[in-house]
């Protein structure tokens, strides 16, 4: 008799230790196996349909004219009519669940802004808009699908928290991001400093699995890849090259500022029969802008459509120049693109902008290496767009091998980031506070004295 109420009480101890490992290991491992898994093949899907869009026009650019408003009016309609917390971004969406002011909210949050459906929309419709040319990248989505995956995991625990959720959430952003750039250090760094704002997260081991796992599977699918390639750079750039770092960051903190406005000011720049008309006639509202992006690709002959990836890299190794206005054209498509209200990200066609602004400080300072000035560009337009310099310095080293460029890349993207706050709160938290709900629990709660008008339908 005590024989067999040993053995029951040892199998009672290892189902329990069994159950435990599955919650504690189990879950959270497949989960980032899962986030890695599906930003690799979201990453190839993306390439693939603006490669599509590209072929499709290539010798017929009139074509644009009925692909780009057709597709921009569709993705209008799904995102509006079964996707509704998938625009944007998604960047956001993370952001207001993380740092709800009461966990009921925070379950409010979670149930509108991810899960399946959201997961779904977010990959269908941004690549919808890629395949219509739009300007719109894959990572900030990457972050929200990695947020969306781990959140569902909270399900299969029978005693979930709020703790519990804002770090699976919390990891998986993180996941998302060093699976997106194939940069792990940046996707840590990333959480802590845009998402989390406080380094609370440090000790959060499920953050740092979940980068590691996702991060191997990424490895093993895609390989070991520089995301813009090896830059090259001489070892000592010299005390001159100070010039340039300065104009970099002057040049890209207010270009910054002015895209970060542009989106939370939109009411002011836009016409009142656009305004009107997306209020009435959101498809004629979407017709429009579809025509829009589709000019100013025919008119740059193909440079503004898609992300800029393809751009930034074929500059960034000396291929191919950019036009001498593509700065300018790639962030006015950049801002209309945003304004349709569908999926799409903001980091690959921030950081193209910040490799056309580099061709205006090269010609300032011919003397300086194409591709170190590029590398600052581009850490300081996005530094100034997200507000957030260690991630965006630790990003473009991370996805150039640019470690001989950490000092001036960081200086440029601290000065871009403090010139932008000059003139601008912080963009995603901004629209998660203007979007969602009032974001109280951010230790600088008065970022916003004056209240944006949020960006139609983000």
């Amino acid at each position: 008799m005590q024989k067999r109420l040993r053995e029951r009480a040892k199998r009672r101890l290892l189902g329990t230790q069994s159950r435990r490992l599955i919650l504690q290991v189990g879950l959270p491992w497949g989960a980032a196996l899962l986030v890695g898994l599906v930003s690799v093949l979201y990453a190839s899907w993306s390439n693939d349909a603006y490669h599509v869009f590209m072929h499709l026009i290539a010798g017929r650019s009139w074509l644009a004219f009925l692909i780009t408003p057709a597709l921009t009016v569709l993705s209008i309609f799904l995102t509006r009519r079964w996707f509704t917390g998938s625009e944007g971004s998604g960047i956001p969406q993370v952001i207001a669940a993380l740092h709800a002011p009461s966990t009921e909210e925070e379950d409010t949050l979670i149930r509108r802004l991810f899960g399946i459906r959201v997961i779904i929309g977010k990959i269908i419709v941004s690549l919808m808009g890629l395949l219509g040319g739009l300007t719109i990248g894959r990572e900030g989505p990457t972050v929200h699908i990695g947020a969306a995956i781990m959140a569902e995991v909270r399900r299969f625990y029978p005693h979930r928290n709020a703790q519990l959720e804002r770090r699976l959430l919390l990891a998986g952003a993180a996941a998302g991001l060093s699976a997106a750039f194939n940069t792990p250090l940046a996707g840590i760094i990333f959480a802590i400093e845009e998402l989390a704002r406080d380094f609370e997260s440090r000790t959060n081991g499920i953050m740092i699995t979940a980068v590691v796992f996702s991060g191997l599977t990424s490895l093993a699918l895609a390989g070991n890849y520089l995301y813009f390639g090896q830059i090259d750079v001489p070892e000592n750039l010299g005390s001159a090259f100070v010039l340039p770092v300065v104009l970099s960051a002057l040049l890209c903190g207010l270009a910054g500022a002015a895209f970060n406005l542009a989106l939370l000011r939109w009411k002011t720049w836009m016409p009142a029969w656009l305004i009107a008309l997306r209020a009435r006639k959101p498809f004629l509202y979407g017709l429009a802008i579809g025509i829009v992006v589709a000019a100013l690709g025919v008119g740059t002959h193909g440079e503004t459509w898609g992300s800029g990836y393809d751009q930034a890299r074929e500059l960034l190794t000396g291929r191919s120049p950019l036009s001498a206005g593509y700065a300018l054209t790639k962030w006015g498509a950049m801002v209309v693109s945003y304004m349709a209200g569908i999926p799409g990200g903001l980091f690959s066609p921030s950081l193209s902008i910040g490799a056309g602004l580099a061709q205006w400080v090269h010609a300032a300072f011919s003397w300086a290496p194409m591709a170190a000035v590029i590398a600052l560009c581009m850490t300081g337009y996005l530094a100034a767009v997200t507000q957030s310099p260690i991630t965006s310095f630790v990003i473009v080293m991370e996805m150039t091998n640019g470690t001989g460029m950490v000092i001036p890349m960081m200086a440029t993207a601290l000065i871009a980031s403090r010139i932008s706050a000059f003139f601008t709160p912080p963009l995603y938290e901004a629209l998660a506070e203007s979007n969602y709900f009032k974001v109280a629990a951010l230790p600088a709660g008065d970022f916003l004295k004056k209240k944006p008008v949020p960006p139609p339908g983000a």
